[in-house]
């Protein structure tokens, strides 16, 4: 039967299962827990979940209206064409949504190098108006160049009465890059990162700038992809045309 085939019941008690299932297999919820409680659980866990609480507990409260209470294969009513349709946008988003990598991390992932001058690493933000600098040394991830805390460092340097120039050509841009960076400013994540999950990175850290993407989500490849906070119009405008 195909979908324009099916009562929209039918449909409608299809999304509602479809999200049941996924969030608790995504989050291990209990069988005992109710959907209303399922979904309140998963708002600090998932975006989609967060963006449409509300829709979500009212579906539920109508799944409830439209399925006998003694018989679930028996409906009492039939859900409204647009009712439906949202459902099922909210269930697919929730049950196979988007990868990041695949729709918002095609710019160019401009690297430096660890041994390099702050002024070097200004130099390169400057020339390609990135403000976030993933550094390299040999090979390897050693953490990101971020431009408000290069400022900052060069404010500090003038406060303590140093000579800004021969701290800008002197100081390699290694030793301005903390080691709790990734846990505050950046995170390296894999290429099935999906645009909720990146959205919910940026949401539980206000702090976070960025997501840097490699094959596997390890310190030791290639970047491949980069996402920043002036990417999350983008990605939430994904979500709404998905």
């Amino acid at each position: 039967m195909t979908k324009s085939a099916k009562r929209n019941s039918e449909r409608f008690i299809a999304a509602y299962n479809s999200i049941d299932h996924s969030l608790r297999t995504i989050y291990g919820f209990k069988r005992s827990i109710s959907y209303a409680d399922l979904v309140r659980k998963a708002v600090p866990l998932n975006s989609v979940v967060r963006k449409y609480e509300d829709e979500l507990i009212d579906y539920g409260r109508l799944r409830n209206s439209i399925v006998h209470k003694t018989n679930p294969n028996y409906v009492i009513a039939e859900p409204h064409d647009e009712v439906v349709d949202e459902f099922e946008k909210i269930a697919k988003l929730i049950a196979t949504p988007p990868t990041a990598f695949n729709k918002i991390s095609h710019k160019e992932v401009v690297i430096c190098d660890a041994d390099i001058s702050i002024k070097e690493v200004l130099q390169i933000m400057a020339r390609t108006g990135y403000h976030n600098i993933p550094v390299y040394m040999n090979g390897v991830l050693q953490g990101v160049a971020i431009a408000t805390k290069l400022i900052e460092s060069i404010g500090m340097c003038l406060i303590n009465g140093n000579d800004a120039t021969e701290y800008l050509n002197k100081t390699k841009v290694i030793d301005v890059i903390t080691k709790d960076d990734e846990s505050n400013y950046y995170r390296v994540a894999d290429t099935t990162m999906t645009i909720e999950k990146a959205l919910n990175y940026f949401y539980i850290n206000r702090r976070l700038s960025l997501i840097l993407i490699t094959e596997k989500g390890t310190h030791s490849e290639k970047p491949i992809g980069i996402i920043t906070t002036a990417d999350i119009l983008d990605m939430n405008a994904v979500l709404e045309n998905y």
